[in-house]
C-alpha cells in the first residue's frame, strides 16, 4: 500500500470514497458540514497536485433511482465554495465516463449517490428474504454489482478511500473496487490514515494504564466491545444506564432507572471476567436521580443501590465524579465511548463534562485520548473540548466495530 503523501497525482485520475452523507433541512442546506471538511486534506492534495479528482459518496438510504431527496446535487454549490472551484456533477454514477474523458488537470467532479444502484451495497430490494424470487434476484444482483464495481474502477488510475464512516461495509466502492488497483495504485485518504492510527494506538501500540470508558443505556449494545476491552484494558468504567443493571444484577433497588432484566446474569458474569483477567472494573458509587425525564425534574443525590421508587438514575453523583476523574487521570491511554448521564440536559451533563475535563488534563499531561461512537461525540463537542483531546472520531458504527476486535473491510480492502 502506499501512502497518500508519497504519490504525485499530475495527469491522473483519482477516485476518492468520501462520506459526505451529511444533514440537510427541509430545504437541502447542509446544516452540519463536519464530514465535508474532514475531506479536504485529501481532496486538495490530490487538486495542489494536479490531478483530476473524482468524488464519490452516497447520502442517506435511498431506495429507489433517482430520489431527489437524496440526490447529490444539492450539496454541489456549497462543495464547489469550500473547495474554491467549481464543481462538475454526474447525475448519474454509472454514466459519467464522457464526463470524466474532458475532465482537466486540478478538476473536480462528484458522482451522484452511489446507493441510486442497489448494486452499491449488494441489496435485494423490493423482495424479502424468504419470499419467492429472493435467491434468484440475490443471484442476478451479485452478478450486477461486479459491473458497477468494475464500471466506478474505470474511471480512475487510482483509488483512495477516505470515508472511515462506511469502512466497516463491505460495499462496492468502499471495499469491492480496491481489488481493481494494485498497491501502488490504491491508498488511504487523510482522514482514513488519521483514524486507522488513533485505532491502533489504543487497542495495538498501549501505553499502560489503558483505560476505557463506556457509557450507553445498555449492556446488549455494548457485549462485544466489553469483551473485547476486558482483554486489553487495566480501567473498565461503565456508566450511563447500563449501570442500573449491574446495580440490580448485585441486588440493589433501582427505582424507575432503565434496566435489562434479561441481562443481570450477563452483568454478573462480565463482573466476575473482569476480576479474573484482574482488570479494575469501576461503577458509580453515587447516582443523581430525578422524578421525571426532564432538565426541571425534582432530584436527590443516592446511592444507585438505593433509588427511591419513583425515581430514576440520570446522571452520576459527585463522588463518581471524583472516582472516575482520578482513574482517567493516572492513564496514559484512553478512550471513551457514551456519555455517562443524560447530557442533553443542562441539569444532567456534569458527570460526563467531569469525565471530558479529566480527559484533557490525562492528555495535557501525556496520555492519548480517543473519543468516538455516537453521542460521546456530541458530549464532547456540546463542551467544547474536542480540540483539547488526542483525536474525535469521525466514525460511529466502524469505530464500534473496530473496538469489538472485527476487521474493517474498508481498511483490510487496501492493506
Amino acid at each position: 500500500m502506499k501512502n497518500i503523501e508519497q504519490v504525485n497525482f499530475e495527469g491522473k485520475r483519482v477516485i476518492v470514497r468520501v462520506d459526505f452523507n451529511v444533514p440537510l433541512d427541509e430545504n437541502f442546506n447542509i446544516t452540519d458540514d463536519t464530514r465535508i471538511r474532514a475531506a479536504m486534506p485529501t481532496i486538495n492534495k490530490v487538486i495542489n497536485d494536479g490531478g483530476m479528482l473524482i468524488l464519490m459518496s452516497h447520502l442517506g438510504r435511498p431506495k429507489k433511482n433517482p430520489d431527489e431527496k437524496f440526490s447529490l446535487k444539492h450539496i454541489v454549490n456549497y462543495l464547489s465554495q469550500v473547495i474554491g472551484k467549481d464543481v462538475i456533477f454526474a447525475d448519474d454514477c454509472m454514466k459519467a465516463t464522457d464526463k470524466i474523458a474532458a475532465m482537466k488537470n486540478g478538476d473536480v467532479l462528484l458522482l451522484e449517490n452511489l446507493r441510486f444502484y442497489a448494486e452499491e451495497e449488494g441489496k435485494v430490494r423490493g423482495i424479502e428474504k424468504g419470499e419467492d424470487g429472493y435467491d434468484e434476484a440475490k443471484k442476478a444482483l451479485k452478478e450486477n454489482q461486479k459491473e458497477f464495481t468494475k464500471t466506478l474502477a474505470s474511471y480512475a488510475d487510482y483509488y483512495i478511500n477516505d470515508a472511515f464512516g462506511t469502512a466497516h461495509r463491505a460495499h462496492a466502492s468502499t471495499a469491492l473496487i480496491a481489488d481493481y488497483f494494485d498497491s501502488d495504485h490504491k491508498m488511504y485518504g487523510f482522514l482514513m490514515k488519521q483514524e486507522v492510527e488513533a485505532i491502533d494506538k489504543v487497542m495495538k501500540d498501549i501505553r499502560r494504564p489503558f483505560t476505557a470508558i463506556m457509557g450507553g443505556s445498555k449492556i446488549s449494545t455494548k457485549i462485544e466491545i466489553i469483551e473485547n476491552l476486558l482483554t486489553k484494558v487495566d480501567n473498565l468504567i461503565l456508566c450511563g444506564g447500563m449501570t442500573f443493571t449491574f446495580k440490580k444484577a448485585l441486588g440493589g433497588n433501582i427505582g424507575n432507572s432503565i434496566c435489562e432484566n434479561d441481562k443481570l446474569d450477563l452483568a454478573l458474569s462480565l463482573l466476575e471476567e473482569a476480576k479474573e483477567k484482574g482488570v479494575n472494573l469501576v461503577l458509580a458509587v453515587d447516582a443523581v436521580v430525578a422524578d421525571d425525564f426532564n432538565n426541571n425534574a425534582n432530584t436527590l443525590i443516592v446511592d444507585p443501590m438505593d433509588i427511591p421508587e419513583a425515581y430514576e438514575g440520570m446522571d452520576i453523583g459527585p463522588k463518581t465524579r471524583e472516582l472516575f476523574g482520578d482513574v482517567i487521570k493516572n492513564s496514559k491511554t484512553i478512550l471513551w465511548n457514551g456519555p455517562c448521564g443524560v447530557f442533553e440536559f443542562d441539569n444532567f451533563s456534569n458527570g460526563s463534562r467531569a469525565i471530558a475535563e479529566a480527559i484533557v488534563e490525562a492528555t495535557k499531561n501525556g496520555a492519548f485520548s480517543l473519543i468516538g461512537g455516537g453521542d460521546s461525540v456530541a458530549c464532547i463537542n456540546k463542551f467544547d473540548m474536542s480540540n483539547d483531546v488526542s483525536y474525535v472520531s469521525t466514525g460511529g458504527g466502524a469505530l464500534l466495530e473496530a473496538i469489538e476486535g472485527k476487521e474493517l473491510p474498508g481498511i483490510a480492502a487496501i492493506k
